[in-house]
């Protein structure tokens, strides 16, 4: 059944013209499925988060998606309740290059489940619930938070022309140790050759780009 079901997306695929509903109804299709089939594994990420320290299981954020609109984006959590009000005296640690994202490869604010989920990409699952809601893509640029898009230069600001996704070019590159301004880079040559076989390139090397963990933290 689940594999008819992902033959008959793509043979949809290749009918459809239109690649934005091409693509939505590839997302719909394909959330849904790894939902149900990842719903053990949330159960047992939610056993572990609650155990290993106070808060809720999940942690949710504002982030910017296509157009500049505003959503709910929802992961494990995987750092203390404490977190966001000790990032101001971090921010001088800050390792990732531009100046804008903030990245630290031994943040003290994660904790010990979180920095396995997190290396692992475990706790941004939750966002095929995103996708499946039409917020996110599978593919596409990462959500930024509101206060990056405020440092954004309207050429930065391109990125933001569609919907963004779970993974996207630069995450199957390197992750984290590609500094920003050539992440925008990749994220407006992704938009400007975006198609859904490029889509399916970029799904398919994420699985080892997951698994290496390569940049991740």
């Amino acid at each position: 059944m689940l594999y008819n079901t992902i033959v008959n997306s793509l043979v949809l695929a290749n009918t459809i013209n239109d690649t934005n509903v091409t693509k939505r109804l590839f997302d719909i299709t394909v959330s849904a499925i790894i939902l149900i089939l990842l719903s053990p594994l949330f159960l047992i990420v939610a056993l572990l988060i609650k155990y290993d320290s106070k808060g809720a299981i999940f942690f949710s954020q504002n982030r910017v998606g296509k157009c500049k609109e505003n959503f709910k984006m929802w992961k494990f959590r995987s750092m203390y309740i404490d977190a966001e009000a000790r990032k101001a005296e971090l921010m001088k640690q800050n390792e990732m290059q531009g100046g804008i994202l903030f990245k630290m490869k031994n943040d003290p604010r994660i904790t010990n489940v979180g920095r396995f989920i997190r290396k692992f990409s475990i706790d941004e699952l939750p966002q095929l619930w995103n996708v499946f809601n039409g917020d996110m893509s599978l593919v596409g640029p990462r959500p930024p938070l509101p206060i990056e898009v405020k440092q954004y230069t309207p050429y930065q600001s391109q990125r933001l022309q569609v919907t963004p996704g779970i993974t996207c070019i630069w995450q199957v590159s390197g992750r984290s140790n590609i500094p920003f301004p050539q992440q925008v880079e990749l994220d407006i040559e992704y938009i400007e050759n975006q198609s859904f076989t490029n889509d399916m390139i970029i799904l398919l090397k994420t699985i080892p780009a997951v698994l290496q963990a390569k940049g991740s933290y």
